[in-house]
């Protein structure tokens, strides 16, 4: 437990944009608005954890939307330490490796930043890794195991591949026939089914919205999972194919795990950092470590795992703990920005989680996480073909852009002239159709080192003018359409 726990409190104020997403569905649903982020428009799978806003539900009856957070961060310490104590009560058991071995194993975990970050990052990440943890480590059945991956599967989908296998590989290293194998794999798809069946009911797709808000791309997935494996650390604790042949339910983990890493390339890996899609399955590796070096030579046990802490004190340093300061910088980012966006009924935004903590108006979500039309558009999660003749049918009254490195001289005249590295708002930046339609009003500052966020604000009609007058001549016939 203090192995899981001292480096999760050092990481204590890591969060993400996309756990304020999941928190404020909650607080809609502890109030009885529904299942919809936006309070007055139709309902919307914006949430890929299925499961997770109903969870977070009796915490998101009272308070602020940074108080819930909060509560879901103290939550996933708790299920992280709970998954600390099952992992260190199953390598305590695993007997033949060395006591030192097994110690060293074990403190490999308190190197890992991910597993550290997420722990603390209110997302539904510590529960789907003690489900995962418990389906690889705990269950002493394979059915059961199954099920518990199954569940992991219903909080992320792109873990089903892992649950199949791993209730498969666990079920032959019990010998328990490749018919058991077969119905175990099946078992463990079942969670994932009931999930793809009532979002087919409710929104009319299997799969979450964030499958087409987010396309799959084969070259930034490879290289994601490429570097996950690097800073997860842990993984190269079972880098020993031959002590793993004589270690059935250690082979089966790290088959189950390796199949994991080509289905997370696939799905094109995620924009969130610390390797948060292979967290789960990291401390069910450590044990599968356990169980190889109870098979392998004690020289080569003491090399991974000296090369294990290399590597993981490398990332520290390299981490310099920065991400500990993204709840400090985000909550002083939405106590700014509440003045600013009260009298604003509809904004349209990337960033969309702290924007709907910091206001209950509508929100265009420009990524289209948990919008369907958006999604739909053409282009990346931070790219879509979002044009100023769409926004303007969606009528916001305010737009939100990211500038990381700030405004030009400090000016907010020269918004325009400023970096927008997300493809999106550089081309909203760029376009003089929206430029005369909003005007800056605030700049919202984020964090210390000068990045921060630029206000439109709509201007009044009468200061539009006519359309012959704010358009150039060959896009006059688009003005009067937008008319």
């Amino acid at each position: 437990m203090l192995v899981a726990a001292l480096p999760a409190l050092c990481m204590w104020g890591f969060t993400v944009d996309d756990a304020l997403i999941s928190v404020r569905y909650a607080r809609h649903l502890a109030t009885g608005l529904g299942w919809r982020f936006d309070a007055g428009a139709a309902s919307t799978d914006g949430v890929t954890p299925l499961p997770w806003p109903l969870i977070l539900v009796p915490m998101a009856r009272t308070g602020d939307a940074l108080a819930v957070l909060g509560r879901s961060q103290r939550l996933g310490l708790a299920l992280w330490m709970l998954t600390g104590l099952l992992l260190g009560d199953r390598i305590g058991r695993a007997r033949g490796a060395p006591v030192w071995a097994r110690g060293a194993i074990l403190a490999s975990v308190a190197l890992s930043v991910p597993l550290a970050a997420h722990a603390v990052s209110g997302m539904e990440t510590p529960l789907a890794t003690l489900l995962a943890t418990y389906a690889a480590i705990g269950a002493r059945r394979p059915l059961v195991a199954a099920v518990f991956a199954g569940l992991t599967a219903s909080l992320r989908p792109e873990m089903a591949p892992w649950a199949c296998a791993l209730a498969a590989g666990l079920s032959v290293a019990s010998r328990g026939g490749v018919a058991r194998a077969v119905l175990a794999g099946c078992a463990a798809l079942i969670p994932f089914a009931v999930c793809a069946i009532i979002r087919t009911w409710a929104w009319g797709r299997p799969a979450p919205l964030a499958v087409w808000a987010k396309p799959s791309d084969l070259y930034h997935g490879v290289a994601y999972a490429g570097a996950a494996l690097v800073v997860g650390v842990v993984p190269i604790l079972v880098a020993a194919p031959s002590a793993l042949r004589r270690a059935p339910r250690g082979l089966a983990i790290v088959v189950a795990a390796a199949v994991h890493v080509v289905a997370i390339a696939m799905v094109g890996g995620d924009w969130m950092p610390y390797a948060r899609l292979l967290v789960p399955v990291l401390p069910s590796v450590v044990y599968a470590a356990a169980l190889v070096a109870a098979r392998a030579r004690p020289a080569a046990t003491a090399a991974r795992c000296l090369a294990a802490w290399t590597l993981g004190a490398w990332c520290l340093v390299q981490s310099r703990g920065e991400g500990r300061r993204v709840g400090t910088d985000r909550a002083a980012l939405i106590a700014l920005a509440r003045p600013c966006l009260r009298p604003l009924t509809r904004i349209a935004a990337l960033d969309i989680g702290w924007v709907g903590a910091a206001t209950e108006a509508d929100i265009v979500d420009l990524a289209g996480v948990t919008d369907p039309v958006v999604a739909a558009l053409r282009g990346g999660h931070t790219s879509k073909r979002v044009g100023s003749m769409f926004l303007l049918g969606r009528d916001p009254d305010g737009i939100l852009l990211y500038c990381p490195k700030g405004l030009p001289n400090g000016q907010l005249a020269e918004w325009r002239d400023a970096e927008y590295p997300r493809v999106v708002e550089d081309r909203l930046a760029q376009d003089d159709v929206i430029a005369r339609h909003f005007a800056p009003v605030a700049w919202l500052a984020l964090g210390p080192r000068g990045a921060g966020y630029v206000l439109l604000r709509k201007v009044a009609p009468a200061a539009v003018g006519d359309p012959g007058e704010q358009y150039p001549r060959g896009d006059r016939q688009d003005a009067m359409h937008a008319r």
